[in-house]
C-alpha cells in the first residue's frame, strides 16, 4: 500500500536526513539578532530549496517589514482535505555561550541525541514535517491531501508581522485544518495530542499619591503610601485558596467533560516531581482541581512585577510617590480577553483605597483555543500514533498561548492540531538545547501516516463551520 511505501522511504534515508538537518541547523538563523540577518535569511532560503527537491516546486519566499516567510502548495485534488502546515525556522539566541558542552551552530550527535541551537525549536520538527512529505512524494508521485506550507522567520521575537501577512493571504493560506509541530509530548514514550491553549490578556496599574517621594518623619502618617494601597490592592484580586476574586471572573468557564478529565487522570504526572522543579515549598491552588487542571484548563490572575519607592542598598525612610505592577490574566476557551479585562478594571476601581489615584494601562489580549477532541484531524493523529508508537494517544493542553492558533481561528477560521514530538526536557530556549533522534524518526512515520488517515476522509467532514 502507499503509506507503507512511504513508512519504508523513512526507514531508509536516516543517514539522509541527519545529513541535511545538521546542514540546515548549522544555520545561526537568531531572529532577535541584527548580525544574524544574513544567516536568517540563508536559512529560509535552505528551507526553500529542500521543499522544491522534496517536490514542492512552487515553494517560495514572500518578503515581509522582516523576515521573510516560505511558502508553498501542492493541491492533488480539490475534493480531498487541505492541511496547512505551520512552522518556524529562527532560532533563539545562545547565551550564556559558556554553558554549551558543543558549540551551538556545530551540531553534535552522543548517543543518538541530536544537540543544537533550533534542534527540537523548531528547525527539527520543520524539517520533520518536510520529509513526511517528500516520503509520500518519491514514493506514489503524490499525496493522500492537498498541502500548504507556511514557514516563518520570526516567531521567536512575537511574530511581528505574520498576522498582517496572513490576513493579506487569506485565500492562498485557507485550509480545512493546521497542524503545528511546535509542541512537546508528554513525556518520553507519551505521544500526544495537544487539543486546546490558553490565552491571555494583560493590564499595567499605576497608583500616585504625593507629587514626589516624602520624608516619612514628617509626613509619615499623614497621607496615603501608594505602596500600601497598592499591596492591598493586589490581595483583593485572590481568596485565601488561590481563587480569583474578581466578580464575573469565572463566568463563561467550561468544567471538563469526563472524557478530558480520564484523560488527564491517565497521564504520569507526578505532582512531587512537578513542585521539585519549581524550588516551591509547597503546591498551592484552587483545591477543587489538579495542578494538571489548574494549569491547563482554569484561568489566573497573577502579578508579574511591583514595584515602588526605594530598592537599592542601605535605607531611605520615604512615603514613595508612586507605586506599580504588572498583572496578567491567562485565559481559557470562552473567555473573551476584553470582557475578562473590563471585570479586572471593575475591581481595580471599586476596591482602590481612597487617598490615591489609579492609572490603568490596558494591554493586548488572545482568547484560548481549543480543538473538539472528536475533530476529523484527531482522529486521524490518534490513528498514526498508535500504528507508530503502539500505544493510545494523550491528550494534552497546554497552559501557554500560540498567537498563530488564534490567527488562524479568527482570520482563517480552522482549528489547528498541535502534534510535536520533542520532549519536555530538550531545553528549548537554552544551553545544550536537543532532540532525541529515535522521536525524529518516529515523528516523521506519525506524520506520514497521519497524511494517510486524513486522506481517507471526506473533505465534508472538515467544512462543517470552517468553509
Amino acid at each position: 500500500m502507499a503509506h507503507e511505501l512511504a513508512l519504508q522511504y523513512l526507514r531508509s534515508h536516516h543517514d539522509q536526513y541527519l545529513t541535511d538537518l545538521t546542514e540546515f541547523l548549522s544555520i545561526a538563523s537568531i531572529s532577535s539578532l541584527t548580525q544574524h540577518q544574513k544567516d536568517v535569511r540563508t536559512a529560509a532560503q535552505w528551507l526553500r530549496d529542500r521543499l522544491i527537491r522534496a517536490g514542492m516546486p512552487n515553494a517560495h519566499l514572500d518578503e515581509t517589514p522582516g523576515h521573510p516567510v516560505v511558502v508553498g502548495s501542492l493541491i492533488v485534488d480539490p475534493n480531498r482535505p487541505t492541511v496547512l502546515i505551520y512552522g518556524h525556522y529562527d532560532v533563539q539566541p545562545v547565551d550564556p555561550l559558556e554553558k554549551w558542552v558543543h558549540p551551538p551552530f556545530e551540531p553534535t550527535v552522543i548517543d543518538d541525541i541530536l544537540y543544537a541551537r533550533g534542534s527540537s525549536d523548531d528547525k527539527g520538527q520543520v524539517y520533520m514535517q518536510l520529509v513526511a512529505l517528500e516520503a509520500w512524494l518519491k514514493t506514489s508521485g503524490s499525496l493522500p491531501v492537498n498541502v500548504k506550507v507556511l514557514f516563518e522567520g520570526e516567531e521567536e521575537i512575537g511574530s511581528l508581522h505574520l498576522s498582517d501577512y496572513i490576513k493579506s493571504h487569506q485565500e492562498d493560506l485557507r485550509a480545512d485544518f493546521a497542524v503545528i509541530s511546535d509542541t512537546p509530548m508528554f513525556a518520553a514514550e507519551v505521544p500526544a495530542i495537544c487539543y486546546g491553549l490558553r490565552g491571555l490578556a494583560a493590564i499595567e496599574v499605576s497608583l500616585t499619591g504625593p507629587f514626589q517621594d516624602l520624608h516619612s518623619g514628617v509626613y509619615g502618617g499623614t497621607v496615603m503610601n501608594p505602596a500600601h494601597a497598592l499591596a492591598g490592592l493586589i490581595a483583593s484580586l485572590h481568596n485565601a485558596d488561590g481563587t480569583v476574586n474578581i466578580k464575573g471572573f469565572y463566568d463563561g468557564v467550561e468544567r471538563l467533560t469526563e472524557k478530558e478529565q480520564q484523560a488527564f487522570q491517565a497521564l504520569p504526572f507526578d505532582s512531587e516531581a512537578f513542585l521539585a522543579s519549581t524550588g516551591s515549598p509547597m503546591l498551592f491552588g484552587d483545591p477543587h482541581f489538579t495542578p494538571l487542571e489548574r494549569i491547563w484548563a482554569q484561568p489566573t490572575v497573577e502579578v508579574n512585577g511591583m514595584w515602588s519607592g526605594f530598592i537599592g542598598e542601605g535605607r531611605k525612610t520615604i512615603v514613595p510617590a508612586e507605586a506599580h505592577a504588572k498583572i496578567t490574566c491567562r485565559l481559557v476557551p470562552n473567555q473573551d480577553p476584553h470582557h475578562v479585562l473590563d471585570m479586572v478594571e471593575a475591581h481595580l476601581k471599586a476596591h482602590c483605597p481612597t487617598g490615591v489615584r489609579l492609572h490603568i494601562e490596558r494591554g493586548e489580549g488572545d482568547p484560548g483555543t481549543k480543538t473538539p477532541l472528536n475533530h476529523p484531524s484527531v482522529l486521524a493523529a490518534e490513528q498514526a500514533i498508535e500504528d507508530i508508537y503502539h500505544q493510545k494517544a494523550a491528550y494534552i493542553r497546554m497552559g501557554g498561548s500560540i498567537p498563530v492558533v488564534v490567527t488562524f481561528q479568527e482570520v482563517l477560521n480552522m482549528p489547528t492540531l498541535l502534534l510535536g514530538f520533542a520532549l519536555p526536557d530538550e531545553n528549548f530556549h537554552a544551553p545544550n538545547e536537543h532532540f532525541h533522534l529515535n522521536n525524529f524518526y518516529r515523528g516523521a512515520e506519525t506524520l506520514a501516516l497521519l497524511w494517510n488517515y486524513v486522506g481517507e476522509k471526506d473533505a465534508l467532514a472538515f467544512r462543517g463551520d470552517n468553509r
